[in-house]
């Protein structure tokens, strides 16, 4: 009788022996895993041979993954850069002959053409999805937003006409009802949502002390 010896490259031996894919989610992110879930009005009991509520819920979830806010309004024939008002000179106004489109250069707000009628979710909901069971501490809620990508002037100036803008992945942090704004945080190269010292932005950035 011998004992079993451990070959020196065991590891090595048990990454051969991999069958498939794991399941397993090894994706680190500051999202909770139920902000990506989608609102569905199916029953939660359904009859034989109906889609039972779970399959709808992850079909719709893959489905959605795949639109692209910006890809849709490019196919409407909308620039999504153009959508901002921006400062126009009088003087050096484009002419009819210049352009096809209406030479009046475009001045009103997004907001006066928001409409949530058809919304699945009221912001209390939306900003609800950051919290996980049997924790205190609410995480961001992925989103996008139609942002400045030079950070520092467009907080300066947001109708400049240096400034391009894009469809950006953001954390959504919090919501407020007077002026029906959320706060966001753009994601980092790595799709975390961090403050300048590296640490998760939980609570809508407000710390215990306020």
């Amino acid at each position: 009788v011998t004992t079993f010896k451990i070959p020196e490259d065991f590891e090595s031996i048990l990454d051969k022996q991999v069958i498939g894919p794991t399941t397993e989610n090894l994706i680190k992110s500051d999202f909770p895993v139920q902000s990506f879930k989608p609102k569905v009005q199916i029953a939660f009991q359904r009859l034989p041979g109906q889609c039972p509520r779970r399959v709808e819920i992850e079909r719709r979830r893959r489905l959605y993954l795949t639109f692209d806010i910006a890809q849709l309004l490019a196919s409407k024939g909308i620039e999504s850069n153009e959508l901002i008002p921006r400062h126009h000179n009088p003087d050096n106004m484009p002419t009819i002959a210049e352009k096809k489109d209406p030479v009046f250069p475009i001045y009103l707000p997004l907001e006066i053409f928001d409409d949530n009628d058809y919304d699945c979710r009221t912001p209390e909901e939306w900003i609800s999805l950051g919290l996980e069971p049997g924790s205190h501490d609410r995480k961001p809620v992925p989103g996008k937003a139609l942002l400045p990508t030079d950070d520092i002037l467009g907080h300066e100036d947001p109708k400049s006409q240096k400034l391009i803008y894009k469809w950006i992945d953001v954390g959504v942090l919090d919501y407020d009802k007077e002026k029906e704004l959320y706060l966001v945080h753009k994601t980092d190269k790595n799709g975390l949502v961090r403050d300048e010292e590296g640490r998760p932005i939980l609570n809508g950035r407000i710390t215990p002390e306020g």
